[in-house]
C-alpha cells in the first residue's frame, strides 16, 4: 500500500485527493521506484483540469527522482538502489512510489542531488530541446522569453547566457525582475507595467528577435508575433493563460513569413537515446555550475492542490517540488 494523489474527475485544484494505492511487483521490463521528491509542472495542472484529457481514475504528475525499490524481469539497465528520475513520464508521479517502465528512466550522478533532479529534469530537457533541437540558438542572439523567472525561464536564462545569447525576459514583478537578471536575463520587462512589443523592439533597435519562447499562451501571443524579425520562429508551449487562438497561416506570411511551432517535450524524448542524450546534457549543466536548482516552493504530497492553485494563480517563483 503507497499514497498517492488521484483525480477522478477534472476541474479545480479540489479534485486533486490524496488516496492509498495497492502497488504490486514491477512487471516485466518495469521498474519500481521510491520517490524522493517530485516535480510540480504547469502540465500536472493541464490534465487535471482535463485541457489535455486523461484515462480516469489518474494520478498526475510526470517528473520526480528517487530510488529503485526493485525490477521487473529483463531489466538489466537498473538494480536496487540505483538513484534514478524521469522528466517526461508516464503520469503517476504524484505518489510515494511506483512501478514504471524502466525505458524512461535515467541515473542521477552523484553531482546532482535528488531535489535538484526533481526541480530540473523536466524543466531542463525543455530548454534543451527548445534552445539546441527545436530552433539552435547561436552566440550573439537575441531572443525574447516570456515568464522569465519561472520554472522553466531560471533554467533557460542560465543555459543561455552561458552560451553567449542575449535574454530579453518578460516578468510579473520588479521582484521576479531582480530574480531572473540574477540567472542571467540581461533585459526585464515588467509586462504589467509596459507594452512589451514596444520595450522589444526598442532594444533590439527595431529589428525584433529571431525566436520567442512562450509558456505564457493568450494573453502574449499576438503581440510575441510582432516581435518577430523576418522568418522569426513563434514557439508557443505552453497554456498559463489560456489557449492560443486559432491564427491564420496568411497572417505569418504577411508578418514576415513567420514560423509557428507547438512543440512537446514527451515527443522529443519519445526515443530512449534522445531522453538519455537531453537528460545527459542537462545533467553536465548541472555539474559544470552552468544551471542551478532554485527550489523556492516545497509542498508535501497531501498539499498538492494548494501547490497547483499558487502555480496557476502565478504566485510561484523558481522551481516547485513535492515530498512524499
Amino acid at each position: 500500500m503507497t499514497h498517492a494523489i488521484c483525480f477522478t474527475k477534472t476541474g479545480g485544484p479540489d479534485v486533486l485527493q490524496l488516496t492509498n494505492v495497492d502497488l504490486g511487483p514491477p512487471k516485466p521490463g518495469d521498474v519500481q521506484i521510491q520517490h524522493t521528491a517530485i516535480g510540480l509542472n504547469f502540465i500536472d495542472t493541464y490534465h487535471r483540469s482535463g485541457l489535455y484529457p486523461m484515462p480516469l481514475p489518474a494520478v498526475p504528475g510526470i517528473e520526480a527522482a528517487g530510488f529503485v525499490a526493485g525490477v521487473g524481469e529483463g531489466v538489466t539497465d537498473f538494480k536496487a538502489g540505483d538513484r534514478v528520475g524521469y522528466p517526461a513520464g508516464p503520469p503517476g508521479a504524484y505518489s510515494q512510489a511506483r512501478n514504471m517502465p524502466a525505458d524512461r528512466l535515467v541515473k542521477i550522478p552523484d553531482s546532482v542531488t535528488d531535489q535538484d533532479a526533481a526541480a530540473l529534469l523536466t524543466k531542463g530537457c525543455t530548454v534543451e530541446f527548445l534552445v539546441q533541437r527545436l530552433y539552435e540558438v547561436k552566440p550573439g542572439d537575441t531572443v525574447l522569453w516570456h515568464a522569465a523567472a519561472g520554472g522553466v525561464g531560471l533554467i533557460a536564462c542560465q543555459w543561455l547566457s552561458s552560451i553567449g545569447v542575449t535574454v530579453i525576459g518578460t516578468v510579473g514583478s520588479e521582484k521576479k525582475g531582480k530574480i531572473a537578471k540574477e540567472h542571467g536575463c540581461e533585459h526585464t520587462i515588467l509586462y504589467e507595467d509596459e507594452d512589451f512589443e514596444t520595450a522589444v523592439m526598442n532594444i533590439t533597435g527595431g529589428k525584433g528577435v529571431p525566436v520567442v519562447y512562450d509558456s505564457v499562451g493568450a494573453a502574449t501571443f499576438d503581440k510575441s508575433l510582432n516581435c518577430l524579425a523576418r522568418r522569426g520562429m513563434m514557439v508557443t508551449f505552453g497554456n498559463a493563460t489560456g489557449p492560443v487562438p486559432p491564427v491564420s497561416p496568411a497572417t505569418l506570411a504577411q508578418k514576415g513569413s513567420l514560423m509557428l511551432t507547438r512543440p512537446s517535450l514527451m515527443d522529443y524524448v519519445a526515443e530512449r537515446d534522445d531522453l538519455v542524450s537531453s537528460a545527459s546534457s542537462v545533467m553536465a549543466k548541472i555539474a559544470d555550475g552552468s544551471i542551478k536548482a532554485n527550489i523556492c516552493q516545497i509542498y508535501a504530497l497531501q498539499h498538492a492542490a494548494q501547490a497547483h492553485i499558487a502555480l496557476e494563480a502565478r504566485q510561484t517563483k523558481g522551481q516547485t517540488i513535492l515530498t512524499p
